[in-house]
C-alpha cells in the first residue's frame, strides 16, 4: 500500500483529501465502486464508477498505509468507525501498540471489519482490535481515513 514518487521517499498520497486514489489504483481488481461503501455505513452513498463519479465520500474504510504480504497479520483497509481519541492529522491515524483503539457506535454494534494483508477480513471487537494490532509486527500502525 505504501506509494513513493521521488528520492525522498514520501508517499504519494499521504492525506485525508486523496485517500480514495489508493482504491482507484486497484479499480481492475475491485471491478465496482460500490463494494468500497460498508452496508452499515449510513453516511456514505456508492459512486457510480471509479472516474468521474469517485472521491472520498464513496468509502467506508480506512487504509493500513504500511501493509505488506511479508507481514500477513499487518492491516490493509478495515472499517473506518475506529477511534484512539486523538485528532487526525491529514487523515492520518496513528496508532501505537500499547495505545487504546476502540470502535465507535456507528457501525456493527462496537465492532469492525479489517483486511488484513493475507488477504482475510476478520471482524474484531475493541478487545480483540488491540490484540490484532499487536500481531501486525509494527510498534506503530498508520492508517489513512477518507
Amino acid at each position: 500500500m505504501s506509494v513513493y514518487t521521488n528520492e525522498l521517499g514520501e508517499p504519494l498520497f499521504a492525506n485525508a483529501a486523496h485517500a480514495y486514489h489508493y482504491f482507484q489504483v486497484m479499480s481492475n481488481e475491485l471491478n465496482n465502486p460500490k463494494i468500497l461503501i460498508c452496508p452499515s455505513d449510513s453516511k456514505r452513498i456508492m459512486a457510480k464508477n471509479f472516474n468521474t463519479d469517485f472521491n472520498n465520500s464513496h468509502i467506508s474504510y480506512f487504509i493500513g498505509m504500511e501493509a505488506n504480504e511479508t507481514f500477513p497479520q499487518m492491516f490493509l483497509a478495515g472499517d473506518s468507525n475506529l477511534t484512539n481519541g486523538i485528532k487526525l492529522k491529514d487523515g492520518i491515524m496513528e496508532i501505537t501498540t500499547n495505545q487504546t483503539v476502540e470502535w465507535t457506535n456507528e457501525r456493527h454494534n462496537q465492532a469492525g471489519n479489517v483486511l488484513l494483508a493475507d488477504g482475510s477480513v476478520q471482524q474484531f471487537s475493541t478487545s480483540a482490535l488491540q490484540r490484532a494490532l499487536q500481531a501486525t509486527g509494527l510498534a506503530t500502525n498508520w492508517l489513512l481515513f477518507p
